[in-house]
């Protein structure tokens, strides 16, 4: 009897152990909020970190807006990637950043998608017939009040002179992603994402590009959040906009700069 209460406390202390271990690996592992539209490549990088010995990076893909809200209500975070300056402005205005970390590593383009069965394609440009080929149909976006890729698409369309023709026909997502998956699944006949998220689903064209002319520069930077305690955060920063983590990043069709 004494053996087997023996042998019972001892698995008992075995699995405590291995949780505890566990769970020390899961808290030491930075905490990267990340715009919605990295999902595939910074899940790639995370993976190749891992690769390297370093605990994996823990990671929320949400919009911007979202996670730069998230940060100053105190979410537990250790790296911020943001799909615009302005919420990283934002951030910065408010010091929650570490001083010195922030940087601008990626970049990317805005282009018209369509179901990949779809025949439309037009020539962005003023007085593209674009709520005509809507028809009773809607345009799929981000969020023009606040997600990046939603804001983007606002002042092409409006640099165009088509806004107005079409913001009565408009299909706001929480998201790019969102965006993206109600064209994917036949929900909007037309969107507008980043080129990186149309090359990410096989489901959708690129029907037309928006000119890089018609928007702010579409520029991703990555800073240390001041209230991270993780030592391994800034390493895994410093390896995103390295040569060999920005290599990543242009095998999912992001520029980088």
């Amino acid at each position: 009897m004494r053996k087997a209460l023996l042998a019972l406390v001892a698995t008992v202390m075995a699995i405590v152990a291995a949780s505890s271990s566990f769970a020390t690996r899961s808290e030491d592992a930075p905490i990267v909020l990340a715009a919605a539209s990295l999902q595939e490549s910074m899940n790639a990088a995370a993976d190749a970190w891992e690769a390297k010995g370093h605990r994996r990076p823990r990671i929320s893909f949400a919009g911007s807006s979202a996670l730069a809200r998230q940060v100053e209500a105190g979410a537990p975070a250790d790296l911020f990637v943001s799909a615009d300056e302005a919420w990283m402005d934002e951030l910065e205005s408010k010091n929650l950043l570490r001083s010195g970390t922030r940087s601008s590593f990626l970049r990317n383009t805005l282009v018209l998608i369509a179901p990949t069965d779809s025949k439309t394609i037009l020539a962005v440009r003023p007085g593209m017939p674009l709520a005509e080929e809507l028809g009773s149909g809607r345009l799929a976006i981000a969020d023009p009040g606040g997600v990046p890729a939603g804001i983007y698409a606002k002042q092409s369309l409006t640099n165009l002179g088509l806004w107005d023709s079409v913001r009565g026909k408009l299909a706001p997502a929480e998201n790019v992603r969102a965006a993206l998956a109600l064209v994917s699944r036949g929900a909007a006949p037309l969107g507008v994402v980043y080129g990186t998220d149309a090359q990410a689903d096989p489901a959708v064209k690129v029907a037309g590009v928006f000119p890089q002319t018609s928007h702010d520069p579409i520029s991703y930077p990555v800073a240390l959040l001041d209230s991270s305690r993780n030592p391994d955060a800034e390493h895994f920063r410093q390896f995103l906009i390295s040569s060999e983590g920005k290599a990543i990043f242009r095998r999912f069709g992001f520029g980088t700069q």
